[in-house]
Protein backbone atom coordinates (compact mmCIF):
# COMPACT_ATOMS: atom_id res chain seq x y z
CA UNK A 1 0.00 0.00 0.00
CA UNK A 2 2.68 2.23 0.62
CA UNK A 3 3.99 2.50 -2.47
CA UNK A 4 0.97 2.68 -4.43
CA UNK A 5 0.84 6.10 -2.91
CA UNK A 6 4.64 6.72 -3.13
CA UNK A 7 3.64 6.57 -7.08
CA UNK A 8 0.57 8.61 -7.02
CA UNK A 9 2.74 11.19 -4.92
CA UNK A 10 5.38 11.00 -7.62
CA UNK A 11 3.09 10.96 -10.16
CA UNK A 12 1.65 14.52 -9.14
CA UNK A 13 4.56 15.82 -8.24
CA UNK A 14 5.88 15.46 -12.47
CA UNK A 15 3.00 17.45 -13.69
CA UNK A 16 3.81 20.69 -12.42
CA UNK A 17 7.29 20.22 -13.89
CA UNK A 18 5.66 19.41 -17.04
CA UNK A 19 3.25 22.21 -16.78
CA UNK A 20 6.21 24.70 -15.96
CA UNK A 21 7.97 23.22 -19.28
CA UNK A 22 5.02 24.05 -21.29
CA UNK A 23 4.66 27.52 -20.57
CA UNK A 24 8.12 28.58 -20.81
CA UNK A 25 8.06 26.92 -24.00
CA UNK A 26 5.37 29.59 -24.74
CA UNK A 27 6.39 32.75 -23.32
CA UNK A 28 10.17 31.92 -24.97
CA UNK A 29 8.07 31.45 -28.43
CA UNK A 30 6.21 34.88 -27.88
CA UNK A 31 8.77 37.93 -28.51
CA UNK A 32 9.84 35.53 -31.32
CA UNK A 33 6.36 35.90 -32.93
CA UNK A 34 6.04 39.92 -31.65
CA UNK A 35 9.60 40.43 -33.80
CA UNK A 36 8.20 38.54 -36.71
CA UNK A 37 5.66 40.71 -36.68
CA UNK A 38 7.57 43.96 -36.17
CA UNK A 39 9.55 42.80 -38.97
CA UNK A 40 6.73 42.53 -41.56
CA UNK A 41 4.94 45.20 -40.79
CA UNK A 42 7.42 48.15 -42.93
CA UNK A 43 7.52 45.63 -45.59
CA UNK A 44 3.83 45.82 -45.79
CA UNK A 45 3.78 49.53 -45.10
CA UNK A 46 6.42 50.08 -48.49
CA UNK A 47 4.73 47.75 -50.72
CA UNK A 48 1.44 50.17 -51.53
CA UNK A 49 4.05 53.62 -51.30
CA UNK A 50 5.82 51.39 -54.19
CA UNK A 51 2.91 50.58 -56.00
CA UNK A 52 2.00 54.07 -56.31
CA UNK A 53 5.02 55.33 -57.41
CA UNK A 54 5.78 52.74 -60.35
CA UNK A 55 1.65 53.73 -61.41
CA UNK A 56 2.68 57.27 -61.37
CA UNK A 57 6.09 56.16 -63.40
CA UNK A 58 3.64 54.76 -66.09
CA UNK A 59 1.43 57.34 -66.45
CA UNK A 60 4.11 59.77 -66.61
CA UNK A 61 6.12 58.63 -69.26
CA UNK A 62 3.36 57.92 -72.11
CA UNK A 63 1.80 61.63 -71.37
CA UNK A 64 5.02 63.14 -71.92
CA UNK A 65 6.29 61.01 -75.02
CA UNK A 66 2.81 62.26 -76.48
CA UNK A 67 2.99 65.75 -75.82
CA UNK A 68 6.43 66.05 -77.06
CA UNK A 69 5.20 63.78 -80.56
CA UNK A 70 2.29 66.77 -80.67
CA UNK A 71 4.91 69.85 -80.22
CA UNK A 72 7.12 68.24 -82.85
CA UNK A 73 4.16 68.44 -85.35
CA UNK A 74 3.72 72.20 -86.08
CA UNK A 75 7.84 71.78 -86.99
CA UNK A 76 6.70 69.83 -90.07
CA UNK A 77 3.53 71.90 -91.35
CA UNK A 78 6.20 74.96 -90.98
CA UNK A 79 8.00 73.34 -93.07
CA UNK A 80 5.56 72.24 -95.70
CA UNK A 81 4.80 75.87 -96.07
CA UNK A 82 7.81 77.08 -96.19
CA UNK A 83 8.62 74.87 -99.42
CA UNK A 84 5.25 74.74 -101.28
CA UNK A 85 3.37 78.65 -100.20
CA UNK A 86 4.75 80.78 -102.97
CA UNK A 87 7.02 83.80 -101.63
CA UNK A 88 5.47 87.29 -101.43
CA UNK A 89 5.70 89.23 -104.81
CA UNK A 90 9.14 89.97 -105.98
CA UNK A 91 10.73 88.54 -103.09
CA UNK A 92 12.73 85.96 -104.52
CA UNK A 93 14.74 89.13 -106.21
CA UNK A 94 16.84 89.34 -103.08
CA UNK A 95 18.80 86.25 -103.72
CA UNK A 96 19.94 85.39 -100.50
CA UNK A 97 16.16 84.75 -99.45
CA UNK A 98 15.11 81.90 -101.60
CA UNK A 99 18.04 80.04 -100.37
CA UNK A 100 17.06 81.12 -96.40
CA UNK A 101 13.43 79.99 -97.14
CA UNK A 102 14.97 76.68 -98.27
CA UNK A 103 17.55 75.99 -95.47
CA UNK A 104 15.02 76.47 -92.57
CA UNK A 105 12.00 74.42 -94.16
CA UNK A 106 14.83 71.31 -94.18
CA UNK A 107 16.24 72.07 -90.56
CA UNK A 108 12.16 71.80 -89.22
CA UNK A 109 11.81 68.85 -91.13
CA UNK A 110 15.27 67.72 -89.87
CA UNK A 111 13.88 68.58 -86.19
CA UNK A 112 10.86 67.16 -86.75
CA UNK A 113 12.01 63.74 -87.80
CA UNK A 114 15.12 63.53 -84.90
CA UNK A 115 12.71 64.63 -82.43
CA UNK A 116 10.12 61.69 -83.37
CA UNK A 117 13.16 58.85 -83.82
CA UNK A 118 14.42 60.08 -79.98
CA UNK A 119 10.73 59.70 -78.57
CA UNK A 120 10.00 56.40 -80.23
CA UNK A 121 13.73 54.65 -79.70
CA UNK A 122 13.38 55.86 -75.78
CA UNK A 123 13.32 52.56 -74.51
CA UNK A 124 15.75 51.15 -77.11
CA UNK A 125 18.45 53.56 -77.07
CA UNK A 126 20.64 55.91 -74.09
CA UNK A 127 18.72 58.94 -74.46
CA UNK A 128 21.80 61.24 -73.85
CA UNK A 129 22.76 61.51 -77.57
CA UNK A 130 19.35 62.31 -78.86
CA UNK A 131 18.87 64.46 -76.23
CA UNK A 132 22.66 66.37 -77.17
CA UNK A 133 21.29 66.17 -80.53
CA UNK A 134 17.75 67.69 -80.08
CA UNK A 135 19.72 70.03 -78.28
CA UNK A 136 21.85 71.07 -80.44
CA UNK A 137 19.36 71.39 -83.40
CA UNK A 138 16.83 73.26 -81.17
CA UNK A 139 19.76 76.03 -79.74
CA UNK A 140 20.72 77.09 -83.47
CA UNK A 141 16.50 77.48 -84.44
CA UNK A 142 16.69 79.43 -81.43
CA UNK A 143 19.32 81.65 -82.45
CA UNK A 144 18.18 81.90 -86.13
CA UNK A 145 14.55 82.86 -84.62
CA UNK A 146 16.15 85.55 -82.61
CA UNK A 147 18.22 86.68 -85.41
CA UNK A 148 14.71 87.36 -87.76
CA UNK A 149 12.69 89.30 -84.81
CA UNK A 150 15.59 91.43 -85.09
CA UNK A 151 17.04 91.01 -81.61
CA UNK A 152 20.38 91.39 -81.97
CA UNK A 153 20.08 95.00 -83.74
CA UNK A 154 23.91 96.03 -84.44
CA UNK A 155 24.73 92.46 -85.92
CA UNK A 156 21.75 91.37 -88.11
CA UNK A 157 22.91 93.73 -91.06
CA UNK A 158 25.15 90.88 -92.57
CA UNK A 159 22.22 88.28 -91.82
CA UNK A 160 19.47 87.47 -94.53
CA UNK A 161 16.01 88.26 -93.72
CA UNK A 162 16.48 90.05 -90.67
CA UNK A 163 14.75 94.43 -90.20
CA UNK A 164 18.62 95.39 -91.00
CA UNK A 165 19.75 93.38 -93.84
CA UNK A 166 16.06 93.95 -95.56
CA UNK A 167 16.33 97.85 -95.24
CA UNK A 168 20.31 98.05 -96.74
CA UNK A 169 18.89 95.48 -99.67
CA UNK A 170 16.05 97.39 -100.63
CA UNK A 171 17.26 101.19 -100.39
CA UNK A 172 20.49 99.71 -103.08
CA UNK A 173 19.57 101.26 -106.57
CA UNK A 174 20.34 97.85 -108.36
CA UNK A 175 17.69 96.26 -106.59
CA UNK A 176 15.01 98.48 -106.62
CA UNK A 177 15.06 99.07 -109.94
CA UNK A 178 14.65 94.90 -110.46
CA UNK A 179 11.74 95.35 -107.66
CA UNK A 180 10.14 98.41 -109.15
CA UNK A 181 10.31 96.76 -112.21
CA UNK A 182 8.51 93.49 -110.57
CA UNK A 183 5.92 95.35 -108.72
CA UNK A 184 4.85 97.02 -111.85
CA UNK A 185 4.19 94.03 -113.40
CA UNK A 186 1.93 92.68 -110.77
CA UNK A 187 -0.58 95.21 -112.09
CA UNK A 188 -1.28 95.79 -108.36
CA UNK A 189 -1.79 99.24 -108.83
CA UNK A 190 -4.34 98.94 -112.31
CA UNK A 191 -6.10 96.11 -110.32
CA UNK A 192 -6.62 98.94 -107.39
CA UNK A 193 -8.67 101.18 -110.06
CA UNK A 194 -11.58 98.89 -110.05
CA UNK A 195 -12.28 99.56 -106.00
CA UNK A 196 -14.52 102.83 -104.83
CA UNK A 197 -12.45 105.27 -102.66
CA UNK A 198 -13.22 104.56 -99.46
CA UNK A 199 -12.64 100.74 -100.27
CA UNK A 200 -9.70 101.89 -101.36
CA UNK A 201 -8.33 104.03 -98.57
CA UNK A 202 -8.94 101.72 -96.10
CA UNK A 203 -8.30 98.34 -97.12
CA UNK A 204 -4.36 98.68 -98.33
CA UNK A 205 -1.74 96.85 -98.03
CA UNK A 206 1.86 98.20 -97.45
CA UNK A 207 3.15 97.93 -100.59
CA UNK A 208 -0.29 99.64 -102.48
CA UNK A 209 -0.54 102.10 -99.89
CA UNK A 210 3.08 103.21 -100.57
CA UNK A 211 3.33 102.34 -104.04
CA UNK A 212 0.08 103.23 -105.60
CA UNK A 213 -0.87 106.37 -103.77
CA UNK A 214 0.83 109.60 -102.89
CA UNK A 215 1.52 110.50 -98.59
CA UNK A 216 -1.07 111.98 -97.33
CA UNK A 217 1.39 114.30 -96.29
CA UNK A 218 1.21 115.99 -99.60
CA UNK A 219 -2.37 116.46 -99.57
CA UNK A 220 -3.23 116.39 -103.01
CA UNK A 221 -6.78 116.01 -104.32
CA UNK A 222 -8.39 112.35 -105.22
CA UNK A 223 -9.33 112.64 -109.10
CA UNK A 224 -9.73 108.89 -109.27
CA UNK A 225 -7.53 106.43 -109.16
CA UNK A 226 -4.93 107.21 -111.57
CA UNK A 227 -5.01 110.83 -110.96
CA UNK A 228 -4.66 113.15 -108.07
CA UNK A 229 -4.31 116.46 -108.54
CA UNK A 230 -1.21 118.56 -106.69
CA UNK A 231 -1.76 121.23 -104.41
CA UNK A 232 -0.11 124.87 -105.07
CA UNK A 233 1.59 124.50 -101.83
CA UNK A 234 4.08 122.32 -101.37
CA UNK A 235 4.10 120.75 -98.07
CA UNK A 236 5.79 122.02 -94.96
CA UNK A 237 5.82 119.86 -92.91
CA UNK A 238 9.29 118.28 -91.89
CA UNK A 239 9.25 114.12 -92.71
CA UNK A 240 10.56 111.78 -94.08
CA UNK A 241 8.15 111.81 -96.99
CA UNK A 242 8.21 115.05 -97.96
CA UNK A 243 10.75 114.59 -101.18
CA UNK A 244 7.58 111.80 -102.29
CA UNK A 245 5.48 114.78 -102.81
CA UNK A 246 7.90 115.48 -105.93
CA UNK A 247 8.57 112.04 -106.79
CA UNK A 248 4.69 111.49 -107.45
CA UNK A 249 3.39 111.20 -111.13
CA UNK A 250 -0.11 110.79 -112.91
CA UNK A 251 1.29 108.20 -114.82
CA UNK A 252 0.58 104.68 -114.08
CA UNK A 253 4.18 103.47 -114.87
CA UNK A 254 5.63 105.99 -112.48
CA UNK A 255 2.94 106.43 -109.78
CA UNK A 256 5.27 106.50 -106.58
CA UNK A 257 7.31 103.60 -107.55
CA UNK A 258 10.28 105.66 -106.89
CA UNK A 259 8.59 106.50 -103.30
CA UNK A 260 10.76 106.28 -100.57
CA UNK A 261 7.02 105.21 -99.07
CA UNK A 262 6.74 102.32 -101.45
CA UNK A 263 9.91 101.27 -100.60
CA UNK A 264 9.32 100.93 -96.76
CA UNK A 265 5.52 99.44 -97.68
CA UNK A 266 8.12 96.42 -99.64
CA UNK A 267 10.22 96.51 -96.50
CA UNK A 268 7.35 96.02 -94.23
CA UNK A 269 5.74 93.54 -95.97
CA UNK A 270 8.54 90.65 -95.86
CA UNK A 271 9.93 91.80 -92.76
CA UNK A 272 6.35 90.63 -91.54
CA UNK A 273 6.54 87.06 -92.88
CA UNK A 274 10.23 86.99 -91.05
CA UNK A 275 9.54 87.98 -88.14
CA UNK A 276 6.33 85.75 -88.20
CA UNK A 277 8.84 82.67 -89.15
CA UNK A 278 11.35 84.21 -86.51
CA UNK A 279 8.74 84.23 -83.21
CA UNK A 280 7.19 80.80 -84.16
CA UNK A 281 11.45 79.41 -84.33
CA UNK A 282 11.91 81.07 -80.77
CA UNK A 283 8.43 79.81 -79.15
CA UNK A 284 8.53 76.26 -80.81
CA UNK A 285 12.78 75.48 -80.10
CA UNK A 286 12.45 76.69 -76.20
CA UNK A 287 8.79 74.23 -75.78
CA UNK A 288 10.28 71.63 -77.75
CA UNK A 289 13.71 71.95 -75.66
CA UNK A 290 11.71 71.29 -72.15
CA UNK A 291 9.63 68.86 -73.50
CA UNK A 292 12.37 66.71 -74.40
CA UNK A 293 14.41 67.27 -71.09
CA UNK A 294 11.13 66.15 -69.19
CA UNK A 295 10.90 63.20 -71.69
CA UNK A 296 14.97 62.36 -70.55
CA UNK A 297 13.96 62.61 -66.92
CA UNK A 298 10.59 60.64 -67.63
CA UNK A 299 12.30 57.74 -68.88
CA UNK A 300 15.64 57.65 -66.60
CA UNK A 301 12.97 57.53 -63.75
CA UNK A 302 11.45 54.63 -65.62
CA UNK A 303 14.60 52.61 -66.27
CA UNK A 304 15.70 53.34 -62.74
CA UNK A 305 12.89 51.59 -61.29
CA UNK A 306 12.88 48.66 -63.56
CA UNK A 307 16.23 48.28 -62.41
Amino acid sequence: MPDHQDMAETTNNDNPTETHVVLTVEQDNKPTDTNEEQSVDPKTDEKPVQHESANMGRFVLPVVALLTFLLSIPFLFEAIWLLYVQQYDCEGLLKSLPGLQMGIAVGLFCVFLVSNVVVYLRARWSLAPGLIVMKIALVLMLVVGLTLRGSFEGETRQIPASPGWLKVEVDDDGNWNNIKSCLYGTRMCRNLMSRSYNEMSTHLSPIEGGCCDPPSICEMEYVNMGYWKKSNETANVDGKYDKDCDVWQNDERALCYDCQACKLGFVKTLEGKWVRVGTFLVVMSLLLMIFHLLLFVATMWEQQKLT
